[in-house]
């Protein structure tokens, strides 16, 4: 356990029904004890997870009423004594609490520190601290799944257990090494072999189900393209349910990126209503053209903004030579079929009218499709955190490796030291075996009181 006891305020700050103050440490209690006051409450009589109602003692002899609950270790989110206060919401109250509690003992909490605690202290596993991030900072209901999945620890079981496995092969290649006439060597590299391809199925399984996982955390980014007066802003405004971009009858109204989201099947899409794209010798508007064309390079996906009731004109040949020059994925789009069409068939196209938001729930569908190749199964672990992504994706390359080149050629030490390496790799992920900064890093990226 830590030797200070530290504190901070554990709600965001702002006015609300309760503010909550945090204290962890072996001097919780007794600080606690210091500015707090309830009938009869002594240190020896204090019951555990029971919640006491009385005064909190400020400065000047002022007094708080709320709410006091005591956790003894380990039982408790850090595994140390923790105090929890519940006082009235609102930020100076909130202040003046925390102050009470610093003069009283209590040192100020680093961002993270709460859970840097309960990892040190073996309440939580790295990969389920990375994961609480997640869900604090979740923006859809794919990345919230997902981070929860792995604070449920699924992923910490299934790595320790790689772990694990890989520390039994060790000990039967060291047990080859120390008794080589008592050891059949080709048998045994048969056996790792075999037992390292159930190990590299495991990881491989992971791989497999995130692989879409950039777009739980980012979402899918849409850029709509097309000639000027097409209707871009129209297609947006459907998509998005409400009038976010400006629609007029005058060429060039959006000159620079208009930007909005939704959520489908629990990704966020992101659109990106762009100017029109035609010749022009108007400054501003050839600015926001550039930019158009710039959104090409960082979208998932295009959609191709067409007016079905026109034939295809000269700047909408320019802007689909532009696409297929860039080799860009992109939806054809074609607008207003509410009127008689009169534009040629395309082979990636879907019909809709902006207007009277005809198939807009079928264009939805069509852009999560045309990038979410394979359904995201979120009754299976999917890692949305790319740390553990890439760490995973080496660990595989490395087993990879040495299950199709390097066993049956190389020594037992050899393939001892190669094994010791991959079980570092995992290592990064769970905290065992990780080192103390990349841990600093990790914890750093938490609020004040978590």
């Amino acid at each position: 356990m830590q030797e200070d006891t530290i504190v901070s305020i554990a709600t965001p700050i702002g006015k609300g029904a309760i503010s909550i103050i945090r204290m962890s440490g072996k001097e919780s209690l007794e600080i606690a004890l210091k500015v707090f006051f309830a009938k009869n409450l002594k240190k020896n009589n204090i019951i555990p997870r029971k919640m006491y109602f009385g005064d909190f003692k400020l400065e000047n002899n002022a007094f708080e009423q709320c709410l006091m609950v005591f956790f003894k270790n380990p039982f408790s989110y850090t595994g140390e004594d923790v105090v929890e206060f519940q006082i009235h919401g609102g930020v100076l109250i909130a202040q003046k609490v925390l102050e009470r509690c610093i003069s009283a003992g209590a040192k100020m909490a680093e961002p993270g520190e709460f859970s840097k605690r309960a990892f040190i202290n073996g309440k939580i596993t790295l990969d389920k601290a990375e994961a609480i991030i997640g869900e604090i900072n979740a923006e859809s209901e794919g990345e919230l799944l997902s981070s929860l999945q792995v604070t449920n620890g699924k992923l910490a079981e299934k790595i320790l257990s790689a772990q694990e496995d890989i520390k039994l092969l060790l000990a039967e290649l060291e047990v080859g090494m120390d008794y080589p006439d008592e050891t059949e060597e080709t048998k045994l590299k048969e056996d790792v072999f075999f037992r390292l391809e159930e190990i590299r199925k495991k990881i491989d399984e992971i791989i497999e189900n995130s692989k879409n996982s950039k777009y739980l955390h980012n979402g899918i980014n849409v850029a709509l393209i097309g000639r000027t007066n097409v209707g871009k802003s129209s297609v947006m405004n459907a998509l998005l349910g409400e009038e976010r971009a400006i629609v007029t009858d005058i060429q060039g109204t959006t000159r620079d990126q208009i930007q909005g989201s939704y959520f489908f099947e629990g990704i966020k899409i992101n659109l990106v209503d762009t100017a029109g794209i035609r010749e022009t010798t108007e400054k501003v508007e050839s600015i926001g053209i550039e930019k158009s064309k710039k959104s090409l390079e960082t979208a998932d996906v295009v959609l191709f903004i067409l007016d079905g009731s026109e034939n295809m004109s000269a700047d909408d040949e320019r802007v689909l030579k532009l696409l297929k020059e860039k080799k860009t994925n992109f939806i054809v789009v074609i607008n207003k079929i509410d009127k008689p069409r009169k534009i040629v068939n395309f082979e990636n196209e879907i019909e809709i009218s902006a207007l009277k938001s005809e198939n807009i729930e079928k264009l939805k569908k069509k852009i999560y499709e045309n990038v979410i190749k394979n359904e995201i199964d979120f009754n299976k672990l999917v890692l949305t955190n790319e740390r553990q992504y890439e760490i995973l994706k080496e660990a595989d390359k490395k087993l990879k490796k040495l299950i199709e080149k390097e066993i049956k050629s190389e020594t037992l030490d050899v393939l001892s030291i190669q094994l010791k390496a991959i079980w570092q790799i995992l290592g990064k992920i769970t905290g065992k075996t990780e080192n103390e900064d990349i841990i600093d890093l990790i914890f750093s990226k938490f609020c004040l009181g978590k």
